[in-house]
């Protein structure tokens, strides 16, 4: 079947790979320009560490990583409250477990479609169309192409959820939060191999030091206004970090000044997607796009991966009955995703605690995850996922 994948973020290239070696003709459009950098860290980890694997990336996912040893929180005076070893948490996953820059994953995806995939860059859909056994799709360039199957992997703000399924506002769970991830050069201190946090009532910051003398600052900060308020330029994203932060403690003046010359710069809502269904007709969504379980999740690339490589086995295994695949495909992650955009709502706690007493509960927390054998008790769950990957059929 000739598929449209909109999006080429982590789910487009993934379900691009696995359609091309079913045997269909994938399409991939991204809005941007060019391959998206910047962007925060991932912990790559479960069945999206399994798909990457049966793709043969796993070993240049690796290289490509950053093997961070600690995680260490601290107080307005740069004073240690906590801290624990990452062994502690993932340590019986062994080689099976990366830290990556989201970037880098969605890079290595692509360059294992090694130029076998029809790409385009700075487009996007305009219209879709799902009429007489074809999707008609109109792009914002103007031309119109038809396919047998459209699917949205364009993230949270999905252009092709929009078109098909309705606004927005039917599907979006705003969980009261806006995070802002930037990269910049130069930055010192250092801490090479920690994730050092700090927090207070109402933000995080975190820094991660990177490669060539890049360091990587994540803000998550509560923001229980209305959507509306959300700004959407990024000078007047950084206005309002720069307002809600003033007076915060540890290096954040520094990291505030910073941030003007960042060589890249994220900001969104934190938010998930809810709907009863990921499919309509011949049009089907992927990734943030069907289930975005948010920042806090800490696993939305690797679950996008995972929903692509189920929806391309599926659509292999259906013997060209889309109708058939997109049940199952639902069928197979449904629950999966929905305990992990449950497990995710609670966790607004450690990002940006909402008064004094929820900070003293996450410092006693980092604490506690410095103890023997507490990490895993309370991660083991969490770092495997309960589904089970159907094998590709073999022609």
């Amino acid at each position: 079947m000739r598929v449209l994948i909109v999006g080429s973020g982590i789910a487009g290239p993934t379900l691009a790979y696995w359609l091309a070696r079913t045997g269909h003709e994938p399409t991939l459009v991204e809005r941007a320009p060019q391959p998206r950098r910047g962007g925060y860290l991932v912990d790559f980890w479960g069945a999206g560490f399994d798909v990457a694997e049966r793709m043969g990336i796993a070993a240049e996912l690796h290289r490509s990583g950053h093997h961070l040893t600690e995680a260490r929180s601290v107080d307005r005076r740069g004073r240690r409250v906590a801290s624990f070893p990452a062994e502690a948490v993932v340590g019986d996953l062994g080689d099976r477990y990366v830290t990556i820059a989201r970037s880098d994953l969605a890079s290595t995806i692509m360059s294992a479609l090694d130029g076998r995939v029809e790409t385009l860059f700075g487009e996007t859909v305009a219209a879709v169309d799902d009429v007489d056994g074809a999707v008609h799709v109109r792009f914002a360039s103007g031309t119109s192409r038809d396919f047998d199957l459209v699917v949205g992997a364009d993230g949270l703000h999905s252009a092709v959820r929009t078109l098909t399924f309705g606004a927005q506002e039917q599907f979006e769970r705003y969980l009261g939060m806006v995070v802002a991830v930037f990269e910049v050069e130069g930055y010192a201190p250092r801490t090479e191999g920690a994730a050092v946090m700090h927090a207070d009532v109402g933000f995080q910051l975190l820094r991660v030091s990177l490669r060539d003398d890049v360091t990587m600052f994540c803000v998550s900060l509560r923001h229980d206004d209305d959507l509306a308020t959300v700004p959407d330029g990024p000078q007047e994203q950084q206005a309002l970090l720069r307002h809600r932060l003033a007076g915060a403690g540890w290096e954040t003046p520094a990291v505030l000044d910073a941030m003007g010359s960042a060589r890249t710069f994220f900001f969104d809502r934190v938010s998930q997607i809810r709907m009863p269904s990921w499919t309509r007709g011949r049009v089907a969504l992927v990734g943030d796009a069907a289930a975005c379980p948010s920042f806090l999740a800490g696993q939305g690339s690797a679950l996008a991966m995972v929903e692509a490589y189920v929806l391309a086995v599926e659509l292999a295994r259906a013997d060209g009955d889309h109708a058939r695949a997109f049940a199952r495909y639902h069928e197979r992650l449904g629950p999966l995703l929905r305990s992990k955009q449950d497990a995710a709502v609670g966790l607004g706690l450690a990002f940006a605690p909402r008064n004094r007493a929820a900070l003293a509960v996450r410092n006693v927390a980092m604490r506690l995850m410095g103890l023997p054998y507490v990490p895993n008790l309370v991660m083991g769950r969490s770092l495997r996922d309960a589904v089970e990957l159907p094998a590709v059929p073999v022609a």
